[in-house]
Formats: C-alpha cells, sequence, structure tokens
C-alpha cells in the first residue's frame, strides 16, 4: 500500500501542466495555465491548472483533481497504472507492497472473480426461460432493451443451490465472503438471492463489487423484504457506495448537478427519461463518506425525497448529517416530491418537465431545515414556539464551520423573529377635521429621566462602547427595535446596566407610528450618536441597508455575550463536583468566547477599512483638483 508521504513526493516531483500540455493545448495567464476543458465542449477556455498547487480546475464543469487524478479521468488508466507511468517520469520507484497488503489485495481480485462471474450468469438467466416472470416486470415498468443492457439486470433463479451448483469453480468460503452464499452452522450453505430481479452494484471504475434483488412478486411473500443487498464485504462498504456515481461523474461534468434519489429503480428511471447525473445510497440514510464523495463532483448536490413521511424524515437525516460538514460554497439543495410520488412515478405520470421544475426550483439545505422544524409540531403557544426556536438552535450548533454557524444562527434568529413577532402595519391617523389636512404622526415621547439615562449610555457612561454603539444605531434606526425585541427583552432581563436603556427603547417602539423607521432625533430628547465609532452602522455615509445588517450583527453579539459569560461562570462554579466535564465545557466556551471577540474585531475592521477607502478617494479627489490647477 502506498503512503501518503510517498504520495505527495511523486505530486511534488511532477509538473502538472507538463503532463497534462502534452494532450491539451495550453495557453499562460500569469502563473496560471488556462485551456479549453478536456472534460466537455466549450469555446471559453474556463480551465486552469496551477502547478504550484498541484491541481487542475475547470469552472465550466467543475472538473477538478491532481495529476494522478488526470491520468485516471481522462486518461482512462487505473490508480495504480497510472501512478507508475509518473513514478517513471519523475525518477522515483514504487514501493514493493508488503506481504500483508498483497494478500489482501490478491483476495480482493479473487472476490472480483466471484462477483463478475456471478453477474455474467445472473445476465444469462434473465434471457432464458426461468426469466421470464423478470423481463415481464421489467417490461410493464417500460424500461428499454438499451437500458436494461446498460445497468446490467439480470435474473436470480428459486433454489437454494442453484448459484453455488453454478459458480462450483470458486471454493464455498470464496462465494461467502462475496456474499453470494450464507453460511449457518449447522446447515449447508445456501443461495442469498433467490427468486429476484438481479442489478449489480459497481465501484467508480464500474467493477461489480456486490448486488441488490428486488421481489418478483411481493403479494405473495409480504413478509419478504422488498429489495436485498449484498452484506458488507471486503470488496463493498454500503456506507461509502453509491449506486450508478461511476455512470453519474461523467454526466454530472457536462450538467453541472448530481441527484440522489432514494433508490435503483429511481435511478434508472432518471437515466431512462435522459436524466443521467442520478445516484442511490445504499437503503440507508446518506452517510459523511457519501457527503464527502458527493461533494468531489459538485459542490450542491440535489436530494430528492418521496412526497411522504418517510421522505421528511429522510430529508431531516440527511440534513442533520450535513450540517457538521458544512464548508464554504458546499451545501446541499432539496427537493419534496409531491405527496404519495416517487421520481418514477412522477415521470410516468407527467413526463421529465414535470420533474425538472421541482429540480430547478429546489430548496436549500437552510429552508428545508425551517420548513420541516415549523411543520413538526403545532406551534399554538408561546412554550410551542420557544420549543421550534430552540431546535432550530440546536441544529446550528452542530455546524464545526464558525462562519456558518454564525450565519444560519442569524438567518434562522431573523426568521423566528419575523413569525413570531410580525412587523406591525402602519396605518395613518385619522384627519383633523373632516376636509382638513391630515394630522402628522407624533414622534415617540421620553421624559427627561427617560432621555438621560439614554444620553448617559449612548455617550460611553455605560457598559462598554458595543452597548452605547447599539442603543445609538437602534436611536437611528427604531424601525430594528421591534424586529429585534424579543433578544433585547432577553438582554434587559440579564444586564441591569443596559436593561433600563433597553426598556425605554421598547416603550419608545410601542409609541412610533411612522413607515419607514425614521430616527430618533436629538430634538425629540436623544442625543445624537457619537460622531467617531468604530462601527461602520453609526457612519452617516454607510448605506442604510447595510448599516442595518451591521446592527443586527451587533445586537446578536450584545445579546449573546451575557448568556456566554453566564455559561463560564456555571462552569467555573462546577470544578468541585464534576472537573472533568467542567473543564471540558469552559474550553468549549472559551473557544466561543475567542470567536465571539473575533467577530466583533471583524465589525472594526469592517469600518477601519471603510475608513481607510474614504481616505484614500478623498486623498485622489484633492490630488485631481491640484493637479487640474496646475
Amino acid at each position: 500500500m502506498l503512503s501518503p508521504q510517498w504520495l505527495d513526493e511523486l505530486r511534488a516531483r511532477i509538473t502538472l501542466s507538463t503532463v497534462i500540455g502534452r494532450h491539451v493545448r495550453l495557453q499562460k495567464a500569469g502563473r496560471e495555465f488556462k485551456a479549453c476543458c478536456p472534460f466537455h465542449d466549450e469555446k471559453t477556455p474556463s480551465f486552469t491548472i496551477n502547478d504550484a498547487k498541484g491541481f487542475y480546475h475547470c469552472f465550466g464543469c467543475g472538473a477538478h483533481g491532481d495529476a494522478i487524478r488526470w491520468m485516471t479521468d481522462q486518461r482512462g488508466l487505473a490508480f495504480m497504472d497510472a501512478v507508475k507511468e509518473l513514478a517513471v517520469e519523475a525518477g522515483m520507484e514504487v514501493p514493493a507492497p508488503d506481504p500483508q497488503s498483497a494478500r489482501r489485495a490478491e483476495e480482493r481480485a479473487g472476490l472480483q472473480d466471484v462477483t463478475a462471474a456471478a453477474q455474467e450468469w445472473f445476465v444469462a438467466n434473465l434471457g432464458g426461460s426461468e426469466g421470464t416472470a423478470a423481463r415481464g416486470y421489467l417490461a410493464r415498468r417500460g424500461f428499454s432493451a438499451a437500458t436494461i443492457r446498460e445497468f446490467g439486470f439480470g435474473y436470480a433463479p428459486e433454489g437454494r443451490q442453484a448459484l453455488g451448483r453454478a459458480l462450483a469453480r470458486f471454493e464455498e468460503p470464496l462465494l461467502v465472503e462475496a456474499g453470494m452464499r450464507i453460511s449457518v452452522e449447522e446447515r449447508d450453505p445456501y443461495d442469498r438471492f433467490r427468486d429476484r430481479l438481479m442489478l449489480p452494484i459497481q465501484d467508480a471504475r464500474g467493477r461489480v463489487i456486490a448486488f441488490g434483488g428486488r421481489i418478483l412478486d411481493a403479494e405473495s411473500n409480504p413478509k419478504a423484504p422488498k429489495y436485498l443487498n449484498s452484506p458488507d464485504t471486503p470488496l463493498f462498504d454500503k456506507g461509502r457506495t453509491l449506486y450508478n456515481l461511476h455512470r453519474a461523474a461523467p454526466a454530472a461534468r457536462q450538467s453541472g448537478r448530481m441527484i440522489v434519489v432514494e433508490g435503483y429503480m429511481d435511478v434508472i428511471a432518471l437515466a431512462e427519461a435522459g436524466i443521467g447525473e442520478a445516484v442511490a445510497p445504499m437503503g440507508t440514510a446518506l452517510t459523511e463518506q457519501q457527503l464527502e464523495l458527493l461533494w468531489r463532483h459538485v459542490e450542491r448536490p440535489i436530494l430528492c425525497f418521496d412526497g411522504d413521511a418517510a421522505g421528511r424524515r429522510a430529508a431531516m437525516r440527511a440534513i442533520e448529517r450535513a450540517l457538521p460538514l458544512l464548508r464554504p460554497s458546499h451545501s446541499l439543495a432539496i427537493v419534496q416530491l409531491p405527496s404519495g410520488l416517487d421520481p418514477d412515478d412522477l415521470l410516468r405520470q407527467e413526463g421529465r418537465q414535470a420533474l425538472e421544475t421541482l429540480l430547478q426550483g429546489a430548496g436549500s439545505l437552510l429552508d428545508t431545515l425551517w420548513q420541516v422544524e415549523h411543520e413538526a409540531t403545532p406551534l399554538a403557544s408561546p412554550e410551542d414556539k420557544a420549543g421550534f426556536k430552540q431546535r432550530l438552535l440546536d441544529h446550528t450548533e452542530t455546524i464545526a464551520d464558525p462562519d456558518i454557524r454564525a450565519l444560519y444562527r442569524r438567518e434562522l434568529t431573523e426568521r423566528f423573529s419575523a413569525f413570531a413577532f410580525p412587523k406591525r402595519e402602519w396605518t395613518p391617523r385619522a384627519p383633523w377635521k373632516k376636509g382638513g389636512p391630515p394630522r402628522p404622526a407624533p414622534a415617540p415621547t421620553l421624559t427627561p429621566e427617560a432621555a438621560a439615562r439614554l444620553r448617559h449610555i449612548i455617550s460611553g457612561g455605560g457598559r462598554d462602547s458595543l452597548a452605547a454603539a447599539v442603543i445609538a444605531g437602534l436611536a437611528r434606526f427604531p424601525d430594528q427595535i421591534v424586529r429585534h425585541e424579543e433578544g433585547l427583552s432577553d438582554l434587559a432581563m440579564r444586564d441591569q446596566n443596559v436593561g433600563p436603556a433597553i426598556d425605554l427603547l421598547l416603550e419608545a417602539a410601542e409609541a412610533l407610528d411612522l413607515p419607514g423607521g425614521s430616527p430618533i432625533s436629538p430634538i425629540q430628547g436623544l442625543p445624537a450618536p457619537p460622531e467617531t465609532s468604530r462601527f461602520a452602522f453609526l457612519d452617516e455615509g454607510t448605506d442604510p441597508d447595510d448599516a442595518r445588517e451591521e446592527l443586527a450583527e451587533a445586537v446578536s453579539l450584545l445579546v449573546e455575550r451575557p448568556a456566554l459569560e453566564a455559561a463560564l461562570a456555571d462552569a467555573t462554579a462546577r470544578f468541585e463536583s464534576d472537573p472533568e466535564g467542567a473543564f471540558a465545557e469552559q474550553q468549549r466556551l472559551l473557544r466561543r468566547k475567542l470567536e465571539f471577540e473575533a467577530r466583533l474585531g471583524q465589525m472594526a475592521s469592517k469600518r477601519a477599512s471603510r475608513a481607510r477607502q474614504e481616505s484614500d478617494s478623498r486623498s485622489a479627489d484633492t490630488a485631481d483638483a491640484a493637479h487640474k490647477t496646475d
């Protein structure tokens, strides 16, 4: 077995542009090379080669890899053949496999012979007299002869010893290890697949590694499983295998998408309809390894689930598996089919265009998470709604990437606020008198004490600059007070320093009857925001939409801080009774606190960056004016 270190050395010694340049015409583009992609037809080059990083990438079809991947995907070589050819070019000697690895490789080769022979036998049975019922089933499903050949349909006849006799040239232990026969104590071994329509399961190189068998007459044998798969073997790991990947990957490079359906027959129905980029897991929920396989080919695979309760549960299981693995630009799109239909049903009843319409309108992972949890339980009481919010936030905590976790938390929190605290509609006041001019909308009124308290906070006399900036920002954009009402109310209860000021703003918001969120002006009792601040949402020159967005981030930070500090204090207090658990919790919370400080620092960096840009712009304008004067 080749070590990762040896393979890294091989890649380092190879100049990728030289390898690819033997087959593709390259153009120099700065430090990279460009070419028309060899994996799909195009007129404008979108295929790039970076020798320093050692990879190629096509921005058109998504093809991506290193020198070894180029040799296997474009040249069609087996992995070891590609390695050996590159090693000769690099002047390296391929290490001899150790005896244990060689023995395992020999065993796998023997099992490969068994599965290949079994596939030939199944196909021959389908065409013979025993395959009449299986051929009738395929005819009723409407599969063409070309599709039947392409996907390798076969038939396993009745009888417990039929395959054992047909493959008698292989030793019994090899047949058992390949998953073709079952051996139990005190009984003779017997065939695993009997009276079933057979489908080969193939690896990424198209080699048969396992089988799936569908029962033909479910009504006469209701206790038998509808589908029966090979067990895990040295060849086949169902959690790391996607059915039809070896066909779907090239098709996905052309279409830019990959579709995940729930079963083999759905994959084949899509292929029959001209959609070749479909795969299916092995009868279980998607695993982490299968998700990574999908992301190697496309950044946003489309998961297509049946429109029933089981389909919704499958969607939720996929979401829960994917959340911890999310990384920038890598996510999932999700389609829920109409109730009671699977992809095969939809294609037969409404045609390909109906499915294409659903695929084009696929929902995001976040949208589906919101929808499934929103529909999970009735939301009639405040307690129901609080539970709904907690479930959403619990999901966000499983996301490993800190930026994506923060963005999910913010988006879901904002959606929940809009759902639980809908924006008040503005209606004009009654006129002064019939036929007269309309009465002007009154501004919020504050007592002198309230104005003094807010002035104290905004001017920096309160807890710190973050609290001061948020209070000033809410005074500038009072429409945001109601938007963040729940979080602000929670903060007011937790933080006695800023709580009174928050309460005053919430009371003032109740009196607001202004469209567009006009600011509360100093004339009406509030001081103006500080002239200098590290928070861009207080700058008069900041775009109002950008300012509101950054204010929302600042509010979330201010609300999160006391809860984080309280949790840290609680973890510290538990050291005597549970030192190990308390330490682990404290370390987790300290990491969150570092992330908190980093987010706060990012806001300051944005402000400083904008200030530099404005300064540079003013300097440039001054220089231009001086030049014109000269």
